[in-house]
């Protein structure tokens, strides 16, 4: 089973190459490029992103939160990613990554964890589904695609979340 442990800026090389995957397959982001380590590290709150590693230390995917408002009555709700290594997919990891990053964003006091997926990536609908997400919406024709199999297509997405059966917001 994978280790997963929070996430450091010595692992940055290796995330920042599961994102590009992720990036280049076209399911996962509208994002063209990774960001640098340092955009990356100020917009993610330590905390609640964290790495799974297999037993010789190298890594098979990544989760990671962002704020989705500087407002006080937002303080209890992050969007989160995830992403996992090409060769690690469909092998639990993910949800590996998402039981650990719920127990931290509910130790953190987070009542909601969203995110915004695309309705042709099933096995990421699947994951989140199980881990007790649901769907709350479409937004249709949202953005158009960068780069990969759908470049220059106009893309729906789904917005899921979590709500915490023990976080409760004030």
């Amino acid at each position: 089973m994978a280790e997963v442990r929070e996430m450091a800026a010595a692992d940055w090389r290796a995330v920042e190459e599961i994102y590009a995957q992720g990036i280049e397959d076209g399911e996962a982001t509208f994002e063209v490029a990774t960001p640098t380590w340092q955009s990356f590290d100020a917009g993610k709150p330590p905390g609640l992103r964290f790495i799974a590693a297999d037993e010789s230390g190298a890594l098979l995917g990544w989760i990671a939160a962002s704020p989705v408002s500087s407002r006080p009555a937002y303080r209890g709700v992050v969007e989160h990613s995830v992403y996992i290594d090409r060769s690690a997919r469909g092998q639990g990891v993910g949800r590996r990554l998402l039981d650990v990053f719920i127990d931290a964003a509910e130790d953190a006091g987070i009542w909601t964890i969203q995110s915004s997926i695309f309705p042709e990536n099933a096995a990421s609908l699947r994951l989140h589904e199980a881990a007790g997400f649901r769907v709350v919406g479409r937004r249709e024709r949202i953005a158009r695609s960068g780069i990969g199999p759908h470049a220059g297509a106009w893309r729906d997405t789904l917005l899921i979340e979590r709500r915490s059966d023990t976080v409760q917001s004030d």
